[in-house]
Parts: C-alpha cells; sequence; structure tokens
C-alpha cells in the first residue's frame, strides 16, 4: 500500500468522533486525492468540534445521524473508527461487496517507514508511552559532558514546534508520540516520518483487533499490565487478553534485527507470555519491574506510587535497549510531569488538594489512585458500565476512604461492592472498629463537586477517579476532566 493507492477512489470515513478520531483519516484520504465521505451516527451539533477541523476542505461530504448501506456497498476503501467492533453489521456490508475494509491503525502500519514502539496494558499504557518518548529524547545538561551523539527531536500534534535533544549511542533522528494517546494524528504526519526515526505509539485493545486482520504488530512491543477492562466490548476477560496479545502473536523479525518483546514481571498473565515467547527464534524478550527502578532514580521522578514506578521501569526498559543510558535517564526525568487527568492537582482550596484523575477508566486505577494518598480522601467516582466488576475497589474505599460520591451508571454497583467490603471487614477485624466511609449517590458531576466541597476539611483529599468510562453522562473522559477542573476552580473564584 502507499498514498497512491486512495488517489480516485471514494473513501467512507466510518465514525468521524466527537472530538476527532475521524479527523486525521478524513485529512489523509482528501489530500491524497480520494473522494471523502464521512458517515456518523452522532448528529451534526453533536460533531460539532471535529466538523470544524475540515472546514478548510473542499469537496465532502457527510452523512450524519445514521448509516446508509448504500455508502458501504459502493465506497471502494471504508475506513472504520477503533470503536467500530470487527462484526459490525455495515462493515458485513461492505465486505460482502468485495470493498475494502481497514482502520487508521492498519494504514499507518502499512505506510511508516520508521520502527515502531507499541505500549498496551489495561492500565499506565499512556504514561508509559509519554514517559518512553520523553527518555529516548532526553536533554544534556552543561554539566554532563555529552560523548558524540546525534540530534533527537520529539514530535507531537500538541507541540507547536520541534525541540532538539542530544542522545549518546543511538541511530534515530526524530522520536514521534502518537495513537491512542489523546487525538493526535497519525497519518497526516506520515509524509514527515523517515525510516531512521523511531515512533512510539499507546495502542489499545480496539487498534490490537485492527491489527491483527492485517497480522502487524510493533517491532518492539511492551504490556503494561492486565485486569478487566471494555468487557461490554470484548464480552469475557480471557477475549480481552486475546485482542492484547495480537502485539506480541504478529511480531516478526525485521532485516537483521529481532522482535522486541517487554512483559511486567509483576503482572501474572504479562509473566506467563514471558515464558510462552522467550524462547522464540527472532525474538528477544524483556522483563521489567518496579523494583528495577534504583531510589537515586525514583528520587528524581516527580510521579509518586508503586504504580508510576512500574510504569518508570517499563520506559526505563525500552530506553536502555535503545541506548539510552542511566545518566541521560537520570538528568531528564525531573523534567517530566504527570499527563492532564491522570493525578493531576487542579487546586489546594482552603487547605483541601483536589486532584483530577478522569482517566482512570477502571477499577484498579482508581484503587492506584487511593493508594498514592495517606491523607483523609473524598472520593468522586462511577460513569458508563463496562461489565467490570466493583469487588475490589468496594473493598479499597471502604479501607481508605473518608467518602464517596457516586454519579452515573455505575453509582449503584460500586455503592453495593463498598457496602459488602464494610461488612467484610467488620467480620475480619470483629474487635476493630472498620473506617465508616460515607456513601452518596448524586445526579451530577456538579452536585458531587458541591458535596465533596462541604464534606472536605483542611488536610483532605478529593480526588475524582472514576474507575469507569465517561460515555453515559460526558463525551469522553476528557471532556470529564475539563468539566470537572472548571467546577473545582469555580470554588475559588
Amino acid at each position: 500500500m502507499n498514498r497512491e493507492f486512495f488517489t480516485g477512489k471514494t473513501v467512507l470515513v466510518m465514525g468521524l468522533g466527537r472530538f476527532g478520531g475521524g479527523v486525521d483519516v478524513a485529512r489523509f484520504a482528501h489530500a491524497a486525492g480520494a473522494k471523502v465521505i464521512v458517515t456518523d451516527l452522532a448528529s451534526a451539533e453533536q460533531l460539532s468540534n471535529s466538523l470544524n477541523q475540515l472546514r478548510d476542505l473542499d469537496g465532502i461530504e457527510f452523512h450524519l445521524g445514521s448509516h446508509d448501506p448504500a455508502d458501504f456497498e459502493q465506497a471502494d476503501i471504508i475506513v472504520a473508527n477503533p470503536a467500530v467492533p470487527v462484526d459490525n453489521k455495515f462493515l458485513q456490508i461492505a465486505r460482502q461487496a468485495n470493498r475494502f475494509v481497514t482502520s487508521q491503525i492498519n494504514i499507518f502500519f502499512e505506510l511508516c517507514p520508521a520502527k515502531i514502539i507499541g505500549i498496551t496494558g489495561a492500565n499506565g499504557k499512556s504514561t508509559t508511552a509519554s514517559l518512553t518518548a520523553h527518555l529516548l529524547s532526553s536533554t544534556v545538561p552543561d554539566n554532563v559532558i555529552a560523548s558524540p551523539s546525534t540530534t533527537l527531536r520529539i514530535n507531537s500534534a500538541k507541540q507547536s514546534q520541534t525541540t532538539q535533544y542530544a542522545i549518546r549511542n543511538t541511530q534515530y533522528e526524530n522520536v514521534w508520540l502518537s495513537g491512542n494517546i489523546g487525538n493526535q494524528p497519525l497519518l497526516t504526519t506520515i509524509d514527515k516520518i523517515g525510516p531512521d526515526d523511531l515512533v512510539v505509539l499507546e495502542l489499545s485493545s480496539f487498534q490490537l483487533e485492527q491489527l491483527a486482520e492485517i497480522q502487524k504488530a510493533p517491532d518492539v512491543a511492551l504490556l503494561t499490565n492486565l485486569t478487566p477492562n471494555h468487557l461490554d466490548r470484548h464480552g469475557t476477560f480471557t477475549n480481552y487478553c486475546t485482542a492484547k496479545e495480537n502485539i506480541f502473536k504478529f511480531q516478526k523479525p525485521g532485516d537483521n534485527r529481532p522482535a522486541v518483546s517487554i512483559f511486567n514481571a509483576e503482572d501474572k498473565i504479562a509473566a506467563e507470555w514471558f515464558e510462552k515467547y522467550k524462547n522464540d527464534t527472532g525474538r528477544i524478550c524483556i522483563k521489567f519491574s518496579a523494583d528495577d527502578v534504583s531510589d537515586e532514580l525514583q528520587k528524581c521522578f516527580t510521579l509518586s506510587g508503586r504504580a508510576n514506578r512500574s510504569n518508570l521501569a517499563a520506559a526505563i526498559a525500552i530506553a536502555k535497549y535503545f541506548g539510552a543510558e542511566d545518566d541521560r535517564i537520570k538528568c531528564c526525568l525531573p523534567s517530566f510531569k504527570a499527563l492532564p487527568h491522570r493525578l493531576e492537582l487542579i487546586e489546594q482550596i482552603n487547605g483541601v488538594c483536589w486532584y483530577n484523575d478522569s482517566k482512570a477508566t477502571t477499577p484498579e486505577g482508581a484503587i492506584t489512585a487511593l493508594d498514592a494518598f495517606d491523607r483523609p480522601t473524598i472520593i468522586i467516582a462511577g460513569g458508563y458500565d463496562k461489565g467490570i466488576p466493583f469487588d475490589e475497589l468496594g473493598e479499597k474505599i471502604a479501607e481508605k476512604a473518608k467518602a464517596a460520591i457516586l454519579i452515573g451508571t455505575t453509582a449503584p454497583k460500586i455503592a453495593s461492592a463498598i457496602n459488602n467490603a464494610k461488612m467484610s471487614l467488620r467480620a475480619k477485624r470483629s474487635n476493630l472498629k472498620p473506617r465508616d466511609t460515607k456513601i452518596d449517590l448524586i445526579n451530577s458531576l456538579t452536585e458531587a463537586v458541591q458535596l465533596a466541597n462541604q464534606l472536605a476539611v483542611t488536610g483532605d483529599v478529593v480526588l475524582l477517579s472514576p474507575a469507569c468510562a465517561s460515555y453515559d453522562m460526558f463525551e469522553n473522559y476528557e471532556h470529564r476532566g475539563q468539566e470537572f477542573i472548571k467546577l473545582v476552580r469555580a470554588l475559588n473564584s
């Protein structure tokens, strides 16, 4: 496949997305000389943000509010959003009509000339991907003597300029960070990526299902961890794991280079997969653990908690494979900051710290957030139901939280899990009084913030860590986090 493959063809973009998921595909296909049709179940009003990003392009047709089977029968190429299941009925119509069905990530893997580093997992993949790109692009302070090196640049869609860095012992020039991390473009940057570059991608289970269709995988693949997630889509945890394993299953050695597979030694399934793949010919298998990070390096790292220490260990494993040395890693760590919506300190109001952890869309993510604090914590949790159990989260809230303010579809389930955990704790600790966690089910995030403000006293933490997706009340986790930030800052105005 090359860019000319799209020239003169009708390309149907299935799923524009409210935050621009299909914008990258539409712009790429338009620039390649294709006739572009965009179809989405949402209305023009709901898609206004994405539509505005395409206003400068002439000739794009928008079929919004529904899908027309005729579009899928007549288009030459259908590019499906990752949120569209592989067995979607409209994609089946296209296949029955012998149309070419693909995806943004599949096109990228077909066209990308650079070596690809892919990072996936249930939790921590965004931080690990960002940190990996950061370590591979570490700065050299004046007080560190640099050996001969090549110039390296780190690029992302949200940067308006390119920053040059020095790295020793690598043959690579540019480092690109993209994939499932925010809405950073893939295809519209493909012409800028060279064969001597590195591309760091965060990959979701949905994208890995799509890549399995063309049996493609990253040159270097890393798994952070595996816990139940997206069961509303995958059905079972086993199916979810099968989708994630595609990142290793379809790795192939290249010319004079092995495939590299990196596993979290502290994760049960990852450890099993290490044993499964370690004797493959043409593959290098590496294990990492949070304990691999020295105390000296940890002191230079701005993110707290064992989960972030594990993310750092993962990123270091990749960086060292590509030649980054300890002194460079140590020097660049202090400049790495937490990503938006990931344990992000928003405000300190009257001695109360307000944290936005909207990216915590699984119970394990919220558990990690609660473990990061030794202060009385009021957690705001709940949202869209992905079919994930909340037993362990209920135990953690009953053990650690001063109060739980619950919103969204899953609020009753989380409340039940907390109450069950309270009874269990009382049974286990008959001579000890368990924490009397206050539980409130609230109709909106606005009401949740107002109640948290009433309950919090000096020294408390208020933590938005939903443990759920956002789709029942918000467009995505970013929208939810932005609304939380706005509500919190209004308290201080």
